[in-house]
């Protein structure tokens, strides 16, 4: 029997690796993660907890904003001091997780890793060989191959200015323009989008994107669609953007978020026998790669399902629980929530209405909760969503637009995973009053 230096290896170190490392370790597993950047990756460092921590006060001033008449102080927030917050919450995670990690019994390894074969990894100068290997490296921002193109920022960069700029233009019109657009805008900066399309975020309920589009118009973002970004220049300490049509913009910063690239570079998947295409790593129903002791998870996948940091969770602990044998069968996803963070939050789970109305066997209904839930949803009167019900009475999609969004398509998720019916809600006691507990009363009453 061939002994290896290790039971599983993980490339990577971020949701879509730790989870299964943790479980593998305290099965008794010989494990290590080899990470080149930061433990615990993008999420945790320069993605979903920075982006959710630099939101918040602008969250607040977002609330504050439906109290016209009722609150009379101004508030700003001073983009230094909330830069110097984010300094003092976000790195200790990172060392906080490497810690426990290492308390675990797991093995780091800071350096580039690259297969040599199906079981062996170079890591540095070093070399070792593992039984199962997992990789989990994510992706990285694309960068727009244009002259001028070293004068972009991504959105790692945004996350890490010093001050806001006076004047700031984003490239592309999906997740990340429009989170931090709405973010900067309450700031006073002038912001402009460009995007090659004639729509926004493209995947969530076109009538909710024309709500927040337009709200963000009414503060200020200039959007400029069908415009395809051709080279940039420097003036001074300005830029210039020059599209294709010849539409000029003179701006003091510039983020290329032009969509996310597949980590699968120099990390030797040939050596391996590891497929992949420019969207990912190619995997079986079980994760496994065309090499079945190389198993993937995360964002780094060739997948249609979207690459949230909670689908990679989910997969990995899949993982784990296909190494150890305690599930065996294919991996199957359940409804997933998607969440946009802008002010105010898009959400869906389940069916889209999109679909909806392409299946005569379902219905779709508006429930403007906003308006009739006044005060629970702090006079935000235009929150609503649609949901979509099956013949059977269920709910089986949802698209919600409104602050509460996240929170509230969690409740929703419940309900279509576990196919609930009206009298199933009827059966359960909720705490009252509360914005949730409203929205559940209003949906029993939509699926009688």
């Amino acid at each position: 029997m061939t002994r290896y230096d290790y039971d599983v290896t993980f490339i990577g170190s971020g949701h879509a690796a730790w989870h299964a490392a943790m479980a593998l370790v305290q099965a008794d597993m010989k494990v290590a993660i080899i990470e080149e950047d930061t433990i615990a990756g993008t999420c945790t460092n320069f993605g979903c907890n920075p982006k959710i921590l630099l939101e918040g006060p602008f969250e607040v001033l977002e609330e504050l904003g439906h109290y016209k008449g009722i609150l009379s102080q101004d508030t700003t927030v001073d983009w230094p001091s909330l830069m110097d917050y984010k300094k003092k919450v976000i790195p200790p995670m990172s060392e906080g997780l490497r810690q426990m990690f290492e308390q675990q019994g797991i093995d780091i390894h800071m350096n580039h890793g690259t297969l040599q074969d199906a079981h062996t990894i170079a890591v540095g100068e070093e070399t070792f060989t593992s039984d199962k290997i997992i990789i989990a490296t994510g992706q990285h921002s694309n960068a727009l191959d244009i002259p001028g193109k070293e004068y972009t920022s991504n959105s790692r960069d945004f996350m890490d200015m010093e001050s806001m700029p006076e004047h700031i233009t984003f490239i592309g019109g999906g997740f990340i323009t429009a989170e931090f657009a709405s973010i900067a805008i309450k700031t006073g900066a002038e912001v402009h989008i460009i995007t090659h399309s004639d729509e926004m975020l493209r995947g969530f309920n076109r009538k909710h994107v024309g709500m927040l589009t337009k709200k963000l118009e009414s503060e200020g973002v200039h959007f400029h669609y069908n415009e395809d970004t051709a080279e940039i220049s420097k003036d001074g300490g300005r830029y210039t953007l020059r599209t294709e049509s010849g539409m000029t913009l003179s701006t003091d910063c510039i983020i290329d978020a032009t969509g996310r690239v597949p980590n699968v570079a120099g990390l030797g998947l040939e050596n391996a026998g590891v497929r992949y295409t420019k969207n990912g790593i190619q995997t079986d129903g079980y994760l496994r790669t065309a090499q079945p002791n190389i198993y993937a998870s995360g964002d780094v996948l060739d997948k249609t399902i979207p690459k949230l940091t909670p689908t990679a969770t989910f997969e990995s602990e899949y993982i784990a629980a296909h190494i150890t044998g305690m599930n065996t069968e294919p991996l199957k996803y359940p409804a997933i929530p998607n969440v946009l963070y802008t002010l105010p939050r898009l959400a869906t789970i389940g069916t889209t209405v999109a679909e909806a109305e392409e299946d005569d066997a379902l219905t779709v209904k508006t429930v403007e909760f906003g308006k009739r839930l006044l005060f629970e949803y702090k006079n935000e009167t235009d929150a609503q969503m649609d949901i979509i019900i099956d013949q059977d009475k269920r709910l089986v999609g949802a698209e919600i637009y409104g602050n509460d969004a996240a929170d509230l398509v969690n409740v929703l998720t419940f309900a279509v995973n576990q196919k609930v019916t009206a009298q199933d809600l009827s059966a359960m006691i909720f705490a009252f009053p509360s914005p949730s507990s409203g929205v559940i009363d209003m949906l029993k009453f939509e699926l009688l």
